[in-house]
């Protein structure tokens, strides 16, 4: 119940901020002023299914109360398509932060139907289009998310200008979109002229500037570029503490990312500083049993298990799924990201028996919460093949690899770096049983995305190329296996 209301209120105070917000579009504001009313009796009807006499006894859900809404925006507001499209956005952009991606979809799409047949060309269809690209990110479609992000980005350069903040927050949504296809150059770009813009516009310690001094940061980040990511990570913490003040959650953001930073270049006693300092001020700023301090524990967790430091990790990784289930809901997708963390310390322990329920109770809630083809379910598959591959049992592990690339290459593309984990497992799994013809053709494959994905000095690459040397070395052709090693060593030696 208290969820339920929770999610009402979210709705509407996210209602009460589209229809107040500022614009010089005489059109837009009277739209918004015609429909804040018709909005707000429309979320008290819908409250009253949480009334005990209305709900007859029965417990009603947050979720039940999203799709309850939702039907009644189909029958009951087609004589007021405003204020069903907004709606109708609202309630998508909530089953997006839910996780739900496949309902949040025909709400938004529909939503832009309507907005497109009474508004034409108006800011209020340029939202839509930038949440659906939001969408389309979160599943995956970068092609479908780039194609929205680029409509809304003409309108608002045509509303606003080249130098608007407005135009700078899709820019940066695009810039993510080229960040996960591998495209660095067009992303870095974008980056930098959204960064810019926002900083003209707003001053360099304006929030919207942090954030995108971050996502810069985690760009440079991905590709090892480390020494360009860290006066990123650092500036973005020096103003945060400044303009914040040093116990402030999003001080404690900051020194996550220079933690994790720091970690990937094996600056272990730095980066546990921070994580450690990171958690005392989630802690203290939001309590100890807050979901946000989850993350934290887990990372400071990976740091311990990359240590050696299983004992250290595991009461971390342990209270993490705690505080999840309590505050989430032991179905979250988030409960499953902590119980895979677990487990794979286990594995790295040999520990079989403990890691197998865990890996399987989290796909179950990947594959509930999210459906059988996302994405997230193929990354679960992954995992549990990996246990059964290292568990022996080769022929269960080469079904989950072959369903998890499946999935993988239908929903992110063939050239994406998650597809390319599971062909080197796969592969792996074909060299370990002496199938080297048909191991060979996916290491190669796996080189090229990640040498594609991340260029040619990446950590990942060298780690590519020490597996297919191996198997190069058994195959008898040891020239071209040494060859291969000597570059990795050469990458990994210009990464310390």
């Amino acid at each position: 119940m208290a969820l339920a209301l929770i999610a009402l209120t979210l709705f509407s105070i996210a209602m009460t901020f589209q229809t107040i917000r500022a614009t010089t579009a005489e059109k837009r504001a009277k739209i918004e002023a015609e429909t804040s009313k018709q909005v707000s009796d429309f979320l008290v009807n819908l409250f009253k299914v949480s009334d005990p006499s209305e709900a007859k006894g029965k417990s009603i859900t947050a979720r039940e109360l999203l799709d309850a809404g939702a039907k009644k925006i189909e029958t009951e507001l087609k004589e007021q398509p405003l204020v069903q499209a907004t709606l109708m956005e609202t309630m998508g952009n909530t089953y997006i932060g839910l996780g739900l991606y496949d309902e949040a979809l025909p709400l938004l799409q529909n939503s832009l139907k309507i907005k497109e047949k009474y508004l034409k060309d108006d800011l209020l269809i340029a939202e839509s289009l930038d949440l659906l690209g939001l969408l389309y990110r979160c599943q995956g479609k970068y092609s479908d998310a780039e194609a929205f992000f680029k409509r809304a980005i003409k309108i608002k350069e045509n509303h606003f200008g080249i130098n608007n903040p407005d135009v700078a927050r899709t820019l940066a949504h695009l810039a993510i979109v080229y960040e996960r296809q591998g495209k660095y150059f067009e992303a870095e770009q974008l980056f930098k002229r959204s960064l810019e813009i926002e900083e003209k516009k707003l001053g360099s310690d304006h929030p919207y500037v942090i954030d995108l001094l971050n996502n810069l940061a985690l760009l440079y980040f991905d590709q090892g570029k480390y020494l360009e990511a860290e006066p990123l990570y650092k500036r973005s913490l020096e103003i945060r503490e400044k303009t914040l003040g040093p116990d402030h959650p999003d001080v404690a953001a900051s020194l996550n990312n220079l933690a994790a930073l720091y970690g990937q270049q094996g600056k272990y006693q730095e980066a546990e500083h921070l994580y450690q300092r990171s958690i005392q001020i989630k802690e203290k700023a939001l309590g100890p049993d807050h979901p946000n301090v989850a993350p934290s524990l887990d990372n400071l967790a990976n740091l311990y298990r990359d240590q050696k430091k299983y004992s250290e990790a595991e009461p971390l990784y342990k209270r993490s799924i705690e505080i999840r289930e309590k505050a989430l809901g032991p179905d979250h997708p988030d409960v499953a990201t902590s119980l895979n963390n677990l487990a794979v310390l286990y594995i790295k322990q040999c520990k079989y028996r403990e890691a197998e329920p865990l890996f399987k109770r989290a796909l179950e809630i990947k594959e509930k919460a999210l459906g059988p083809n996302h994405p997230d379910v193929g990354i679960s598959l992954d995992n549990l093949g990996y246990l059964y591959r290292e568990d022996g049992k080769y022929s269960e592990a080469e079904r989950l690899f072959k369903r998890a690339l499946r999935i993988e290459e239908k929903a992110l593309g063939p050239d994406n770096p998650d597809v390319a984990i599971t062909l080197y497992h796969l592969a792996n799994l074909y060299y370990r049983q002496g199938k080297y013809y048909d191991a060979e053709p996916l290491f190669k494959r796996t080189l090229q995305i990640d040498e594609k994905y991340y260029g040619a000095d990446h950590p990942y690459v060298a780690q590519d190329l020490e597996g297919y040397a191996e198997l190069l070395r058994k195959t008898g052709r040891i020239a071209e296996a040494e060859s291969l090693k000597i570059r990795a060593k050469e990458i990994t030696e210009k990464g310390k």
